[in-house]
């Protein structure tokens, strides 16, 4: 993705291995629940560092879709909207990658960044977004988001009736095929490494008339940039124009090992899709001080839903810093012992 000259503060703060003046909030990550964390909190008042490495996760993408008064937008274009009215409230953005972060020894936050500038918050929010670790088939990762895709509220519209393949890689496969067949009629399950389908599944299947191939795909079948087919080990080639494939969503944790947050797996229909960050519903997690939203917390949520809990995330980070300044507050105005 393209950045503008203006979209982020080239000038830097400190020399190398030296310490910026702190903000309220140390922002990590530059999708809809950063964006919209740092405008919530922009608004509020608070001091904002926004950290965007520049690895949004629907870059591939052609468009976001389900994103009332945003349908149909360009990634990048509503990444260049919400920039500019971010940067409206004060916010600092840096393009740059977090190497480590750690709590400090006054219960501040100090975040080492790639361009060897230190910065230091009271609060961190990490809103880095997941990896899609995607089935190892020659010729899904270079048709990602194109032809090859996981989500039907992001996509069925733009593919509906369309001829579909669904890549079973484990239990999950049965229910994206009976998904996608809302979307078209034209459903095929390649039961790939998926495990035996049953008496029940194949019912379940025939009812929505989804085809079922059997066989492991060995890569996939792609003429004029377009997608043609699935190969499969025995040499047949059935026809698809998109391929539906489950990803292990994993949350993006480089350098921030240091902050010790809990993280657990997540599982759909028996099958572990993936490792995220544990919070409460506020966004807090189980390191004090620290919050998390969007998909670093929930691995399935869609671009309004990240949004939504940036939003929600910065409210509570807010009145945390509200309830310690007024702590300590009340503990200067106190009178000494005589």
């Amino acid at each position: 993705m393209e950045h503008t000259q203006d979209t982020y503060d080239t000038e830097p703060r400190a020399a190398a291995g030296q310490q910026e003046p702190g903000y309220d909030v140390v922002v990590v990550g530059g999708g809809a629940a950063g964006l919209n964390a740092a405008l919530t909190l922009g608004r509020a008042r608070r001091t904002v560092l926004l950290v965007d490495a520049g690895q949004q996760r629907n870059a591939p993408a052609h468009s976001m879709h389900n994103y009332l008064g945003h349908e149909g937008i360009a990634p990048a274009d509503f990444l260049a909207l919400a920039r500019q009215e971010v940067a409206r409230f004060g916010t600092r953005t840096v393009q740059a990658s977090v190497v480590a972060a750690e709590r400090a020894g006054d219960g501040h936050f100090a975040v080492s960044l790639d361009n060897g500038t230190v910065v230091r918050g009271r609060r961190l929010l990490l809103a880095t977004g997941l990896v899609d670790e995607l089935p190892d088939v020659p010729g899904i990762a270079e048709r990602w988001a194109r032809d090859v895709l996981h989500c039907p509220y992001c996509h069925g519209w733009e593919v509906r009736d369309q001829a579909i393949g669904i890549l079973a890689t484990g239990p999950v496969g049965v229910e994206q095929a009976l998904l996608w067949s809302q979307w078209s009629e034209d459903i095929t399950l390649f039961t790939h490494v998926g495990p035996p389908l049953d008496d029940t599944a194949r019912a379940r299947l025939a009812a929505r008339n989804v085809r079922v191939v059997e066989g492991e795909a060995v890569r996939l079948d792609v003429r004029d940039d377009r997608l043609r087919g699935v190969v499969l080990a025995d040499g047949r080639c059935p026809e698809v124009s998109h391929l539906v494939v489950a990803p292990r969503f994993t949350a993006r944790l480089e350098g921030l090992a240091g902050l010790d947050v809990e993280t657990t797996e997540l599982r759909l229909f028996g099958q572990v899709a993936g490792e995220h960050v544990v919070t409460t519903p506020q966004g807090a997690t189980s390191t004090e001080g620290v919050y998390a939203a969007g998909n670093v917390t929930s691995l399935t949520e869609t671009v309004i839903g990240s949004a939504a809990a940036g939003l929600m995330a910065a409210a509570a980070i807010n009145l945390d810093l509200i309830a310690e300044d007024t702590r300590r507050g009340v503990a200067a105005a106190a009178p000494t012992a005589a």
